[in-house]
């Protein structure tokens, strides 16, 4: 047995005018998980704590609560103490218990044909990893475009994609998926890292659903524009002042002896809009013993058109990359860029070299301090990066 601490949010409608935290210690057995917990303070202090749960095995998705701000699927999360519990971003019913029900509502039915197509093999693989959701709405509660435009969210999206791959329905899936907010997705992935059941609703749902929008004249005036200046330029925006790439040569040595060789892959923003905070770094990694190879020949990843469904030009800028750091000789090759660094691991499946951002790089080799500045800095943890 052990003895935990907890905060839980507690609320009744009924009684109170906000939310509070309430403070609760109570023994459990080692290796109790947060649905024990709850069921510890129910049981023996306050019985009239509410909270949701059925299977208690992961199965179901009823017991989704917040633990320290992430959502998580009380029956499966280990208790730890000085935890805080809190309910889904959604709204309450009380104590932990939120209103699952009007979200729901929302995802769409299966409606079948009058006369049934089965779906051939390798649809049926397809659909297979958007069937496994168990309806928790942990991925609605950490959407930051739910909040904020209509997006009805991942797992509705999820649900879109997995009928407009079943033959049998009669839906029109891409219509109501753009209706319903299929381009506020930000990408960001945070619905992937909190489901359960592991569903990689964005590229496996909205960017699938992206594609067959594009194909079907849905994507946005913007996002052409962006296709269209990439397949001019080779970059996503355009050339304002002289480019990153012209300012550096192909090749800069350390001031030192040499720690690693690396090709640097400067993407469209560091090249055209952040040229400095790229020249800055460089200068890092030179004081760091780090030999930088830049291939001028490089392009734009492809991020752009893949995250809006707009895929007919990039395998010609995969392609290009990959041969022109592979002309190199060039085995690790470094990002500055999160979303170009998660576009050269995730989609670029048969590359000859690994990818690495200059923050592991710096981290693994241990970066020389610079001298201390009187300032207090903030770091943000980009989407693509942290979950990339």
């Amino acid at each position: 047995m052990k003895e935990l601490t907890v905060q839980i949010r507690r609320f009744d409608p009924d009684k109170d005018n906000e939310p509070y935290f309430q403070t609760f210690t109570v023994n459990v057995n080692d290796g109790a998980r947060v649905l024990h917990v709850l069921h510890a303070i129910h049981d023996t202090i306050d019985p009239t704590l509410s909270y949701r749960y059925s299977c208690a095995s992961g199965q179901c998705g009823s017991c989704a609560v917040r633990v320290n701000g992430e959502p998580v699927l009380a029956c499966m999360e280990e208790a730890k103490d000085k935890s805080t519990i809190e309910p889904l971003n959604l709204p309450v019913k009380k104590d932990l218990v939120s209103d699952l029900l009007p979200k729901l509502e929302q995802i769409a039915s299966f409606l079948p044909k009058k006369e049934i197509v089965p779906p051939k093999r390798a649809e049926i693989e397809e659909i297979k990893p958007l069937r496994d959701c168990i309806e928790c709405l942990c991925c609605l509660s950490v959407c930051p475009a739910v909040d904020v435009t209509k997006f009805l969210g991942p797992t509705a999206m999820r649900q879109e994609m997995r009928l407009a791959l079943d033959p049998r329905d009669s839906g029109d899936r891409i219509s109501d998926a753009v209706r319903d907010g299929l381009f506020t997705c930000t990408s960001c992935q945070a619905c992937w890292k909190v489901c359960p059941k592991e569903i990689e609703i964005p590229g496996k749902a909205i960017e699938k659903l992206r594609a067959r929008a594009n194909k079907r004249g849905f994507t946005l005036p913007r996002h052409l524009e962006v296709a269209a200046l990439i397949k001019e330029t080779g970059r996503s925006v355009p050339r304002t002042t002289e480019s990153f790439l012209e300012q550096v040569s192909g090749v800069l040595e350390p001031y030192g002896p040499v720690k690693a060789t690396v090709g640097f892959f400067v993407g469209c923003m560091y090249n055209l809009r952040q040229q400095q905070s790229a020249l800055d770094a460089m200068e890092v990694l030179k004081r760091n013993g780090i030999r930088v190879i830049i291939p001028k020949e490089q392009v734009c990843c492809g991020s752009p058109l893949i995250r809006t469904g707009q895929l007919d030009y990039v395998d010609y800028l995969k392609q290009r990359n990959i041969d022109t750091f592979r002309s190199r000789g060039i085995d690790t090759v470094l990002t500055m860029c999160a979303g170009c660094g998660s576009t050269l691991k995730n989609d670029y499946p048969e590359k000859p070299f690994r990818v690495i951002d200059i923050n592991e790089l710096l981290t693994q080799l241990g970066i020389e301090p610079p001298a201390k500045l009187n300032i207090k800095a903030t770091y943000h943890d980009p989407c693509h990066l942290l979950r990339g």
